[in-house]
């Protein structure tokens, strides 16, 4: 039997010769809470992953957490790599609270040789909500769109990552534009658009195999496809023969297509409630593009929802469905905004010149979005509550139409 050393000294050969198929994008934190909670994050024993690096760049990428020694620390989190005989690796971790001494946690988890930094991800989200006492997503996924060269020899990439942009990996490229990727609920499949056929189609592809199909290729625009939270539809916009759009909804299994809106103006971007019973949408019918909300059945009557400002779109609603995010307009400037759906205040979280493509993290807390930053494409995150922003670069390309996957099982 392999003794420990050499399992381990395998498993980091392994790790260095893996070389990641896009360009990683890199964080740069440009504003936090004005007091973050300081913790120390001691290097793992037996580890050749640098998983504490790991746990320690998720806690202050949170904007909510300082990583310090541990004599100026109020939390201290070990922990301790142990190789299994089936080539997994355990971890056992501890944290302290080092201003009582009491452990606040004590677990162990597994994972594949290929899953350390997942493993790490999801150590750094029981930290957090054990001090904090909410849930964080930093062991999920971020779809995005990137996009090299000019016209007309440009690439579009479809890309899934992890959410701090590490182990990107293209999981399909195109000469043609790539647009609007969405997660299905359940993190297994993308619904986006392709322009590969010279027109738009939506198509469906399978995340872990690159499995595919196309799901509406109908004459005219086929866009903007959302999920339904059951997985089982999707809303999406498609044009009627004389080019008017609307939205529908297309059931996956059997193709069946039903019409929601019917107006003469233009009814795009839909987005269901995390409950199934609404779909919110853009719309001009009142003369300047609004978020409207409807029932998911033919013949239902839309109702206004964003009143402030005469230019609100794409909609995108929190996981407990108490807010709806969405692009502003503020005097040339288009930015994201929130407004709480109970009692209709809106506020502006970001503050570029040209923000869009807003999504929701699955726990609520932080916002994804496109952004321009010296002519270049670039994502960045905004916490619900507007402290904490962040921008996620890339090496090269521009980068767009970010999607924040679901927590995964």
């Amino acid at each position: 039997m392999i003794n420990t050393a050499v399992r381990l000294c395998l498993l980091l050969m392994a790790l260095l010769v893996a070389v990641p198929s896009e360009a990683q994008l890199k964080i740069d934190i440009t504003s936090g809470v004005t007091d973050p909670i300081p913790i120390s994050i001691q290097p793992f024993d037996a580890d050749p992953q640098t998983s504490a690096q790991v746990v320690s760049a998720d806690l202050a990428r949170s904007g909510r957490f300082v990583v310090r020694e541990s004599r100026r620390a109020d939390y201290l989190v070990t922990g301790r790599y142990s190789p299994l005989s089936d080539g997994r690796l355990q971890i056992d971790y501890e944290l302290t609270n080092l201003l009582t001494g009491q452990k606040l946690l004590r677990e162990r988890i597994t994972a594949g040789p290929q899953a350390w930094r997942n493993a790490a991800h999801r150590i750094a989200d029981k930290v957090y909500e054990r001090i904090l006492g909410v849930r964080s997503s930093f062991a999920t996924r971020i779809a995005y769109v990137s996009v090299e060269g000019r016209a007309p020899e440009q690439r579009y990439r479809l890309i899934v990552a992890d959410a701090d942009g590490e182990n990107s990996r293209v999981i399909l490229e195109s000469r043609q534009p790539l647009m609007s990727p969405t997660w299905s609920p359940d993190g297994e499949w993308l619904a986006y658009v392709s322009f590969e056929s010279r027109s738009a189609a939506v198509y469906l592809q399978r995340v872990r195999t690159a499995e595919r199909r196309r799901i509406s290729a109908r004459a005219g625009v086929n866009n903007a496809p959302a999920w339904s939270p059951d997985g089982t539809r999707l809303a999406l916009t498609l044009s009627s023969p004389s080019g008017n759009l609307d939205v529908h909804i297309l059931e996956v299994a059997s193709g069946a297509l039903t019409r929601l809106t019917e107006h003469p103006a233009i009814d795009t971007e839909p987005a269901w409630a995390p409950d199934g019973r609404s779909i919110f949408f853009t719309s001009d019918r009142g003369g300047g593009p609004q978020i409207y909300q409807i029932e998911p059945r033919a013949g239902a009557t839309p109702r206004r929802v964003s009143f402030s400002g005469n230019y609100n779109a794409r909609p995108r609603i929190s996981p407990d469905g108490r807010q709806l995010a969405f692009i502003t307009r503020e005097g040339g400037l288009y930015r994201v905004a929130i407004q709480d759906l109970g009692n209709g205040s809106v506020r502006v979280l970001s503050n570029g010149p040209q923000d869009e493509s807003p999504g929701f993290s699955p726990d609520g807390g932080t916002l994804i979005y496109a952004a321009r930053e010296r002519g270049q494409g670039v994502l960045a995150t905004v916490s619900a509550d507007g402290l904490i922003l962040q921008r996620l670069k890339a090496d090269r390309g521009d980068v767009r139409e970010p999607a924040w996957g679901p927590f995964l099982p």
